[in-house]
Formats: C-alpha cells, structure tokens, sequence
C-alpha cells in the first residue's frame, strides 16, 4: 500500500511540474561550484570558489564544461545516438573517452533504481522560484536537489541522476572522491542560440583512453 500511494504522490507532482512547462531546446547555463563541507582544505575551497560548470544545450545535444585553475573536462552527449563523449585536459596532456550506448549506461549504473522524494521546502534562484527534491540511491545515500518546474530542457539525459526530474535542475549536490559535499548553483542562463561548433568531436590532438 504504502508503495501505491507513493507512486501516486509522484505522478501527481511529476503532473503539476509539467502542467505549464516550458521546454527549452537552446540556453547556456552557468554554476558557481562551493564546498559545503568544513573539514576540506583551504586550498581545496579556493580551487573550487576558482572553478565554474557550464552546461550547453542545443536540440538533442548537451555539453557539460568543468573548469578549474588545475584542469578542464567537456562532456558532450548526443541524445538521438545515446552517445557521448569526455575530454580532458590536464596542462598539455589531452586524452578523450568514447562511451557508445552501452558504456554510456555502465558509466551511470549507480544511478539506476534512484528514487525522488518531494519535499516542502522552495527557494528562489536567478529569479526562478525552485522546488526542492531528495535523491535517493540505491545504497541508500541521498542528496538534495533544486529545479525549477517552469522550464524543461530538451535533453535530459546527460546528468543521468537528474534525468526524470520534472524540471530544470539550478542547483544541486555531489559528493567527490574524499567525501566533500560539492555544490553547484546556477548563476546564469542565456537563451541566445548556441554555436553547432560547441558539439564537434576533436578529430587530432587527444590520447584516446
């Protein structure tokens, strides 16, 4: 029973998410990215406070960007091909990663089986008012997430853990390799079209992992 109903708590929020929903095929959103947690170094929470995420959209394809004082990595995704691609650059190394439809799926297998909780609690960011959501994982971590209902982005897929949330996500947490609570927010998001050039694959200059 207890599984039913919420199942039916979820169709009806994911319903009222989508209700006056605008889907957005082309924008530019850009993420401050902080550290929540106390015990990180200080030049750990320089590095990040240094560091931005910007994420492309442009019909079916996505490109995530990571920047930071001490490297670079760009993640594109094709939607209609359920590929992507990740590149990264380390001072002069470049190496580049393939991942087809079945890699891909094995990439984020972690996410797989994640369920969303809604919560009561909303927050305003970059003049969207924005709900907020736990994820729950298989394992049993969770972390929390803020969207926006009013606006959908075409392609969803490429934050896999994000992909049946109803909205836009402008703000959420991850947690990196020595256990920090990394944060991202969203500043900024440009509705100008965004160059087709931003999605090429580089053909020379990158070892293939």
């Amino acid at each position: 029973m207890k599984k039913i109903i919420g199942s039916l708590m979820l169709l009806i929020f994911w319903w009222n998410a989508s209700a006056q929903q605008r889907v957005v095929a082309e924008c530019t959103i850009t993420y401050a990215i902080n550290i929540d947690d106390t015990k990180a170094s200080d030049d750990a929470i320089a590095s990040l406070k240094s560091s931005s995420k910007t994420v492309f959209i442009k019909g079916m394809n996505s490109r995530t960007d990571l920047n930071s004082p001490t490297f670079m990595q760009s993640m594109i995704y094709q939607k209609n091909t359920g590929t992507a691609v990740i590149l990264r650059e380390f001072g002069a190394n470049k190496f580049m990663t393939k991942l087809d439809p079945v890699k891909w799926k094995e990439e984020n297998k972690k996410f797989e089986g994640i369920r969303i909780e809604p919560t009561a609690e909303t927050k305003t960011i970059i003049g969207y008012e924005c709900k907020k959501v736990n994820l729950i994982m298989s394992n049993g971590s969770t972390f929390s997430v803020y969207y926006t209902p009013a606006i959908a982005p075409s392609v969803k897929e490429f934050e896999y853990q994000f992909k049946d949330i109803p909205g836009l996500v402008l703000e959420s947490e991850s947690i990196d390799a020595d256990g920090n609570k990394i944060r991202y927010t969203a500043k900024q998001i440009n509705f100008n079209p965004v160059p087709p050039s931003k999605f090429d694959i580089p053909t020379s200059g990158y070892r293939i992992l």
